[in-house]
């Protein structure tokens, strides 16, 4: 019998063209190459709001896909995530236009100080009511690394070992630096903010110095809802112990599966509830009114795939150069510096599989490396409803083929299906972010380690220490 499971939905675009879909952006309905328009992002809110959609996550890279064949113009050539724009300053106007969407802001810790980013966090979480969250990435493009001045990008495990320490600093930020309290507004005795209850953090670590205290007046969540999206083992520790909600990108329900047992173990490892962590896998869907409509739809889609912008993706996403491969040549494991679960995937995840490398681009062809599903909505319904039964999943980020159709008929067929078997919301909850995703406070809450930082009223502690 099928999960009855409410499963939670992300969209999941970027500030570019094509995002997951290299050549799609020439389809003659396709949208995305309207990303620099305000227009497009606008409209896009509107829509995912009216399907009730918990979020949009929305991805973003610092550098260019320059390992094929070691270069940048095939990446170039075919729009594979580049141009790219920034993504922090879509957030406000698409706020401006919805009153629930939430929105996941992919931002880099290995290219920002913590001192100036959290400021742009709570500035974000103050202009949203408290709709936003933070998708923490390591990053991992040389090209990123070496435009900022690092000679190449730091070892993966020690990225992870610089991040638990830039949390650190931004909870102690966030969470420590004002008192509850603190502002007054007394305009009789023409005190806005109470010094007293204002406090240094104080922190002096092994990757920081940042001695005071937070530049912004406490935001609705304070810390935004965190995300992480790293499925290496080193990744799914960092993500068990700071992680709200989890984005992975298992192709098959096997390694899925076998990822969500892995991460809620780690969970409970790091005394935390297995299901207090919401995990999300990439997922691409092409619904029709019909599976015959779908299997047409997606037909024609496949001829706008374009292999070259496939490769382009993967040699990034891996650090290998697949330019060196013929198209039949079976694909075996390799260590990088790159992104580790995509290579495992491809490589070691599933014995009964041998991936060549066409076989990879055509994978990556639609909706990169997350599975596809096509059919007419009471199929796809099925078939998500199966993998949450199977799986332990939480929910789907959902990648388009072509936007703004893609989502459009994910609202329009898929969304009221869900809704008619009872397993996806037919409102919204009221509050924040936080609140809407898990039915609780506004704020981290123990046994999360973010909550420890928190100085309330009344409390002794130095600034900066965590809180016992």
């Amino acid at each position: 019998m099928p999960s009855q499971r409410e499963i939670r939905l992300n969209a999941f675009d970027m500030n570019c063209v094509g995002h997951q879909s290299p050549g799609l952006w020439a389809h003659p309905r396709d949208r995305s190459w309207q990303y620099k328009d305000l227009d497009y992002w606008v409209d896009l809110a509107r829509l995912l709001e009216r399907g009730k959609f918990d979020g949009l996550f929305i991805a973003d890279v610092l550098g260019v896909y320059d390992v094929l064949d070691g270069n940048g113009e095939a990446a170039i050539r075919q729009a594979a995530q580049v141009p790219v724009n920034d993504p922090l300053a879509l957030i406000t106007p698409m706020a401006l236009v919805t009153e629930h969407l939430g929105f996941g802001l992919t931002a880099s810790l290995s290219f920002e100080h913590p001192y100036p980013f959290a400021r742009r966090l709570s500035t974000l979480d103050h202009l949203t009511k408290g709709r936003v969250g933070w998708n923490i990435v390591t990053s991992y493009l040389e090209s990123g690394a070496r435009n900022i001045g690092h000679k190449a990008q730091t070892d993966h495990d020690a990225r992870y070992d610089y991040a638990d320490e830039y949390l650190d600093v931004v909870y102690k930020l966030l969470e420590g630096s004002w008192e509850e309290g603190a502002i007054l507004r007394d305009r009789e005795r023409r005190i806005f903010s109470d010094p007293g209850k204002i406090h240094n953090i104080n922190h002096h670590g092994k990757f920081f110095d940042v001695p005071g205290f937070h530049l912004c007046e406490p935001s609705p969540q304070r810390t935004p809802v965190l995300y992480q999206a790293g499925a290496s083992s080193r990744g799914k520790q960092f993500a068990a112990s700071h992680a709200e909600c989890v984005f992975v990108a298992a192709p098959s329900k096997a390694l899925l599966k076998k990822t969500v047992a892995d991460i809620r173990r780690r969970a409970v490892e790091a005394g935390r509830d297995p299901h207090s962590i919401l995990i999300f896998n990439m997922q691409t869907v092409i619904v029709g009114e019909t599976d015959k409509a779908a299997q047409a739809k997606w037909n024609e889609y496949k001829s706008y795939v374009s292999y070259e912008g496939a490769l382009a993706l993967i040699s990034g996403w891996t650090g290998i150069d697949f330019g060196q491969f013929k198209p039949d040549q079976i694909f075996t494991y390799s260590q990088t510096n790159a992104i580790q679960s995509v290579v495992e995937a491809f490589s070691t995840a599933d014995p009964n599989r041998q991936w060549t490398v066409e076989a990879m681009a055509e994978w990556v062809g639609i909706g990169g490396f997350g599975p596809l599903m096509v059919g007419s909505a009471q199929t796809v319904a099925d078939e998500l409803q199966s993998w949450v039964e199977e799986t332990d999943v939480d929910g789907f980020n959902l990648a388009y083929a072509v936007t703004h159709e893609t989502f459009t008929d994910v609202v329009e067929l898929l969304i009221p299906e869900l809704q008619k078997r009872g397993v996806f919301k037919k409102e919204y909850r009221p509050g924040t972010l936080r609140e809407k995703l898990f039915a609780g406070d506004a704020r981290l809450q123990a046994p999360h380690p973010g909550a420890s930082y928190r100085i309330h009223a009344g409390q002794s502690v130095e600034a900066g220490e965590k809180v016992a």
